[in-house]
């Protein structure tokens, strides 16, 4: 059996740790088939596929992409693309701008709500200063005892409508689309579920998605619960979507996120790697 892991995080964005050490611990997890997704960047693949061949892990080249849609930010994995596609490297590149003035913004609103240094603290976790982005904020938060986990900085500080909360307008879903397809890949909805969308708006996006050229949702991802994992599931069924499964992992003492730990997806679903294989 195949035991995929489709999305995670490293240095090169929001994660703990490099390239090559994501990919030593999804092999000690049990994973056969591997995709570093960092958010809105390319620059660990060329390492991460090296790292996962060494260690006989079967590798896809893969990306998170920021999208706004109906005011509210949703993410887009590109799975089994071509990382030198000019097209999207450029998308991300064009993506990727505006982060430090939303992240100085981030800032300032945390100083108005009583946390001050916060920019400054999140910068002590960034590898790339380009790819700033709320998690870092996180941490930092965590650190100094604004909160007491990273969660917890989200629902206090961080998520939409909260204090900390800046703006960015990040890519439209046709542009995450067809970059994702312009470079050969496959594009997937990442964890739906962490998406605060009306049944309404939900159809609309999935129906947008799919004449865009989308054809696969993550299912079971560390970002669900069980519950959801169910009703995804279902929507895959009702869409004739592929599924996909991956841990979103970002940090290894997070017991939520382990690499190749989670659930199989259902047997009647088609899963995303059917013909990578």
């Amino acid at each position: 059996m195949i035991n995929a892991d489709l999305h995670c995080h490293s240095t090169v964005s929001d994660g703990l740790l490099a390239p090559e050490a994501v990919a030593r611990r999804a092999r000690d997890g049990g994973v056969t088939l591997w995709a570093l997704t960092d958010h809105d960047e390319l620059s660990g693949q060329s390492a991460a596929r090296e790292a996962a061949e060494a260690l006989g892990m079967q590798y896809v080249a893969g990306v998170e992409i920021s999208v706004t849609w109906a005011g509210r930010t949703v993410h887009i994995v590109g799975l089994n693309l071509d990382p030198l596609c000019p097209a999207l490297v450029e998308g991300l590149a064009q993506t990727r701008s505006g982060r430090v003035a939303r992240a100085q913004d981030m800032g300032r609103r945390l100083a108005a709500a009583g946390v001050p240094g916060a920019y400054e603290g999140a910068l002590k976790y960034v590898s790339n200063p380009d790819l700033i982005s709320r998690t870092h904020f996180a941490r930092h938060l965590v650190e100094v005892g604004a909160a007491k986990s990273v969660s917890d900085v989200f629902d206090r500080y961080l998520a939409e409508g909260k204090p900390g909360f800046a703006p960015h307008r990040w890519a439209t879903l046709p542009d995450a689309v067809g970059w994702i397809l312009a470079a050969g890949g496959q594009p997937v909805v990442a964890h739906p579920g962490r998406y605060k969308y009306s049944p309404l708006e939900f159809s609309a996006f999935f129906d947008e998605f799919r004449e865009l050229g989308g054809n696969a949702i993550e299912v079971v991802t560390g970002s669900h619960s069980p519950d959801q994992f169910r009703e995804y599931a279902e929507v895959a069924r009702r869409y004739g979507f592929r599924a996909s499964r991956g841990a979103d992992f970002h940090d290894p003492s997070d017991a939520y996120t382990t690499l190749g730990g989670l659930p199989q997806l259902p047997d009647d679903l088609t899963p995303v790697w059917q013909d990578w294989v």
